[in-house]
């Protein structure tokens, strides 16, 4: 269970109209920074006391969403809006900074804009953005045969119109939906508040009208078994998908049976419908671990059947394969089991539960990470990582012919896209680069030819030729070599006059690939140099570079990026007086830690919803999230994992120093990382900061984790990040 992930961010704008001094933004001589109340609150473990003199501004959920506010709660929200004023005064220098960026950042965006459909059970899938609008219009069409109806044809129906579904809502969220088997019901789940607390509701296709039934507390997704039995998962008061639910339409869902939980708190559980369209499914993951049940369509009243007991540190993930005229069919398996950077296996449907009777289909590989198998008629389409990029290989299955999809760039992602039909010999995915827009192909796996069906418009004058993208080596302090992915217009000099802003993540395993953003356009094309540095902490270069940054290895990860941009410095792509650096809610870690580590490093820094405070946050199992991760930073309740988090943990290590500038961005309704995490941390910086930079804080007091909800919106926050960024480095428009 990997979950804070990175929050959602885009390259920002450089426009004309700023000023060039970046010391006109160090006004803390002359504007007061809000002083929060100091309550010193003890936190003993093993002996050890820490003081947390604004532990007070922890508020419960219900402090939060209640329609009157208590004291404490006004205390709270009176302290993060002088904040937000105190942020906008010392940025006001970049107002029409701000403005610019937003604009030609949504000058980029075609507004009127259609995917590309997908086909599903008889029908066409497709979403539509309209002019001005946030959202987007699901539509939906009955297929006829093996091409789509043409734009503006009266078979494209209303599916769901996000924009009347937002309306009067601050933050809108839909979080999935699902068609029944029948076609005629869509079960679709909503979020207003940005908590990733989902509503699911039921609408009839026909009239278009919702059914009475809602269900409150879940995850956002659901998995029909038939056209009145559904199944969803719940969420604990630690907001855990913890339990399983069948609802039949028409009934309250109060009575609603459980048919499964989930008892160890480590897990976190959720329900789907099998590709291949016979079974219901139920996943129960921790970071480490994996377990799986499933249920045939036709019996929803059953009980599910555990695939293979869960084991420790066994990762796995099934697909089940049809068999011919109406024959039993078989699973694949997707499995770390004695096989470091996974393999895939495959056994009869009888034979899940007894590892001998499993069949290698894929050995597993020292230098490859296996990362994802969609399974076709006669095709396996395996989602393989080596030397950091992701590769496109196809087998038959009929005379185990393979051929690899080839990519050209130096840094890219490809992935396997939208592909619900099993039973089709073509196969959609995506491509992109940092210098080719997003594009959806659809390949012919028998003729190994790739169709281009669409790739994302950018208004305004480009041409992917205009820019120039590497991928170098960087040298770790301990020998290991680190991947960077870069980007810059050609002409810009690298001769270490450049400024470099500089991105980094490194949990989780999660691997950052290296993707197009039209809003990078502006900054790549006054000067900016831009670099991912792939270090220890993510997948990028297979099983064991994640495991070397986590855990007891978790200083490689802050190690990675601060010898990464000691490189671009040495290499002369970055100007040692102008390198920033960002990352987001774990990488608001990873920023967090460097700057304690080497402050005089960066010329200013971005932490976007950061999880700062780690230890404090891990002794508390009533937080969210807290006690899935112990496998991903460890147990502060044990003394060694104590002692190791107390040595990197940001707010812990908050010391006498010259800190760059520094802004951070939260959202008030944060179900990742709590808010006060951040705005303890503003506090603690500035207490100890030792030069005139200023620390700022940015609230969102209408959104979680991901930020403002819309296309469009979302784009101000950005502009308020890269704003900052720009304006520090004395940059001005041309």
């Amino acid at each position: 269970m990997r979950a804070r992930l990175p929050s959602i961010f885009a390259a920002a704008l450089l426009a004309a109209g700023c000023s060039t001094d970046p010391e006109s933004m160090n006004t803390t001589a002359r504007l007061t920074a809000p002083q929060a109340a100091k309550r010193p609150h003890a936190i003993t473990a093993h002996g050890h006391t820490r003081i947390d003199e604004y532990f007070w501004m922890r508020l419960s959920e219900q402090q939060r969403n209640a329609a009157e506010p208590d004291a404490e709660t006004r205390k709270v929200m009176d302290h993060l809006n002088a904040e937000n004023a105190y942020t906008e005064a010392v940025l006001q220098p970049v107002k029409e900074l701000r403005e610019s960026l937003f604009k030609e950042m949504k000058a980029r965006i075609k507004e009127t804009d259609l995917s590309v459909p997908y086909r599903e059970n008889g029908f066409w899938y497709r979403h539509r953005f309209d002019e001005g609008k946030e959202y987007a219009v699901h539509l939906r069409a009955r297929a006829a045969g093996d091409r789509w109806p043409p734009e503006g044809d009266p078979a494209w129906t209303v599916l769901l119109d996000e924009n009347r579904m937002a309306e009067g809502s601050a933050y809108f969220d839909l979080g999935d939906f699902e068609v029944s088997p029948g076609n005629g019901l869509v079960g679709y789940s909503v979020d207003r508040v940005g908590r990733r607390k989902y509503e699911l509701r039921f609408r009839d296709l026909a009239t278009g009208a919702d059914l009475p039934d809602v269900i409150t507390n879940t995850s956002g997704g659901c998995a029909w078994a038939d056209d009145r039995t559904v199944f969803y998962a719940r969420k604990d008061k630690t907001l855990r998908s913890y339990r399983i639910y069948r609802h039949a339409l028409g009934t309250d869902p109060s009575t609603d049976p459980v048919v499964f939980e989930e008892k160890d708190p480590a897990y976190s559980c959720d329900v789907y419908r099998s590709r291949s369209d016979r079974f219901v499914m139920i996943v129960s993951e921790s970071t480490m671990s994996s377990e799986h049940r499933f249920l045939p369509v036709d019996d929803p009243m059953g009980a599910f059947k555990v695939f293979l007991p869960r084991e420790p540190e066994h990762e796995h993930s099934v697909s089940h394969v049809p068999g011919k005229a109406g024959a039993p069919g078989r699973w694949y398996i997707l499995t770390n089991w004695e096989a470091r950077n996974f393999r895939l296996m495959e056994c009869a449907e009888d034979a899940t539960a007894d590892k001998a009777r499993w069949r290698e289909v894929v050995p597993h590989r020292e230098q490859v990470l296996l990362e994802d198998v969609d399974t076709f008629r006669d095709h396996l389409v395996v989602t393989e990582r080596r030397e950091g990029l992701t590769h496109l290989r196809v087998r038959r299955l009929s005379d185990g012919r393979e051929h690899e999809i080839a990519f050209n760039d130096p840094a890219y992602v490809a992935y396997s896209g939208t592909n619900p039909e099993w039973d089709s010999d073509k196969l959609r995915y995506g491509y992109a680069s940092l210098t080719t827009p997003s594009s959806v192909y659809e390949h012919d796996l028998n003729a190994d030819a790739s169709v281009l069906l669409k790739q994302q418009e950018v208004l305004g004058p480009f041409s992917p030729l205009d820019y120039v993208s590497e991928r170098i080596w960087a040298p770790a302090r301990d020998g290991a070599r680190i991947p960077v992915s870069i980007v810059y217009r050609k002409g810009t000099p690298l001769d270490g006059t450049a400024p470099l802003l500089l991105y980094g993540y490194g949990s989780y395993g999660h691997s950052i690939d290296p993707t197009f953003s039209s809003a990078r356009l502006s900054l790549l094309n006054r000067g900016f140099v831009y670099a991912i540095a792939h270090i220890r902490g993510g997948e990028e270069l297979g099983r064991a570079w994640y495991e070397s940054g986590r855990m007891e290895h978790k200083l490689n990860t802050f190690h990675d990026f601060i010898d990464c941009a000691d490189h671009l410095e040495r290499m002369r792509y970055a100007d040692p007086k102008r390198i920033f650096c960002l990352g987001g809610s774990a990488g608001g870690l990873l920023v967090g830690a460097v700057l304690n580590m080497r402050p005089d490093r960066w010329n200013a820094a971005c932490a976007e919803v950061p999880f700062v405070d780690v230890v404090t946050t891990m002794l508390d199992d009533s937080i969210p999230l807290t006690t899935g991760e112990y496998d991903e930073w460890g147990d502060p309740k044990e003394k060694e994992a104590y002692e190791r988090m107390l040595g990197y943990s940001p707010y812990d290590n908050v010391r006498d120093a010259d800190y760059p500038a520094l802004l951070v961005t939260t959202g008030f309704h944060d179900s990742q990382v709590q808010y006060w995490e951040p705005a303890k941390w503003v506090q603690r910086l500035r207490e100890h900061q030792k030069s005139d930079a200023p620390i700022l804080l940015h609230t969102n007091m209408e959104a979680g984790h991901g930020g403002a909800s819309g296309r469009f919106e979302m784009l101000k926050e950005v502009a308020l990040i890269y704003a900052f960024f720009l304006h520090r480095a004395g940059a001005a428009g041309t």
